[in-house]
């Protein structure tokens, strides 16, 4: 089954952990649907029975599709599925924008990659992907238990906080100190009681666009002190980095010669966190799937950022 030509439709991934509010937040978002909008939503179910489709259904009425993927996650075992349920409401409804709810149980960066296949990449577009996060339930222990928790988190672009309205100040603040910590960055981080956020979400722009590879300067970095220079590079998600060369150029100048550098890359079918500051490069798998970007803080403004950007290109 192929998906012939025709409109682009808007992907958003709606991910959060079990009693987060994914549902929920869903349903207010389908509430605030532009009138002139076909608007769809695919709704995975871990067990045969299903009841966030059920509920999502009645509450989009006739004017929004509703299909599910039952029986498994689509982030493993519901990967085909998923494909063919895609390929059939793409097929048959043609939104305008699709609502893709995993199980909270899902693993957003399969889901992400499988949206990416070639045979789905003309058809749709990925738009902003969404995490809602229980504050209440929200703690270190739970961080370090489950990497699915950590990564939901971790790929989204925009991050809600829901339930704040029955959470104390101090769960909310642990929430958002985590995120402020968080490399790269969020578009944004919202409040919300119950699930109620605009649907102005969904399309949160990148703050200074992600065409690349390119040159741009970032702001000073906080880490930096007044005479230290900052850059940095967006790369397409498409495009595949050699970690080793990555963490051989730190070997010489001018890559050694910078006070701090981090970025996330795609290293083939995985991502990599990678960073360098005293003279030190680690890297760890990350969930990211937005792009590959490198961050670099320098400790003079006459840094040959042209030599830099050449070797990061060069271990592609």
């Amino acid at each position: 089954m192929t998906i012939s030509g025709g409109a682009v439709t808007t992907l958003n991934l709606i991910t959060g952990f079990l009693g987060a509010g994914k549902t929920t937040t869903v349903l207010h978002l389908l509430g605030r649907r532009p009138a002139h909008e076909r608007w769809a939503v695919l709704v995975n179910e871990f067990g045969e029975v299903s009841i966030d489709g059920a509920l999502v259904s009645s509450a989009g009425g006739d004017s929004v599709a509703v299909r599910e993927v039952s029986g498994g996650c689509i982030c493993c075992t519901g990967a085909m599925s998923l494909r063919v349920a895609l390929t059939r409401l793409l097929r048959q409804i043609r939104p305008d924008r699709l609502l893709l709810e995993p199980t909270g149980l899902g693993h957003p960066a399969g889901i992400i990659d499988t949206l990416r296949d070639p045979w789905l990449a003309r058809a749709v577009t990925l738009g902003n992907s969404l995490c809602v996060v229980d504050p209440g339930g929200f703690s270190a222990d739970r961080l370090s238990r489950s990497a699915i928790y950590r990564d939901q988190i971790s790929l989204a672009d925009v991050v809600i906080i829901n339930k704040t309205d029955v959470a104390t100040p101090q769960q909310i603040q642990a929430v958002e100190d985590y995120l402020k910590g968080l490399y790269p960055p969020k578009r944004a981080i919202i409040h919300a009681r119950r699930g109620e956020v605009d649907a102005a979400v969904l399309d949160v722009p990148v703050a200074g666009g992600v065409s690349g590879p390119v040159l741009r300067p970032l702001g000073r970095a906080v880490q930096a002190p007044p005479a230290d220079t900052a850059r940095g590079w967006h790369f397409d998600h498409a495009q595949r980095f050699d970690l080793s060369r990555v963490q051989a150029l730190f070997a010489a100048s001018p890559w050694r010669d910078l006070i701090r550098a981090k970025g996330v890359l795609r290293t083939g079918r995985e991502w990599q966190r990678f960073d360098w500051a005293e003279g030190r490069f680690s890297a760890e798998p990350v969930a990211w799937r937005r792009d590959s970007r490198v961050e670099c803080i320098a400790p003079t403004a006459a840094m040959d950022w042209a030599a830099i950007e050449a070797g990061f290109r060069g271990a592609i």
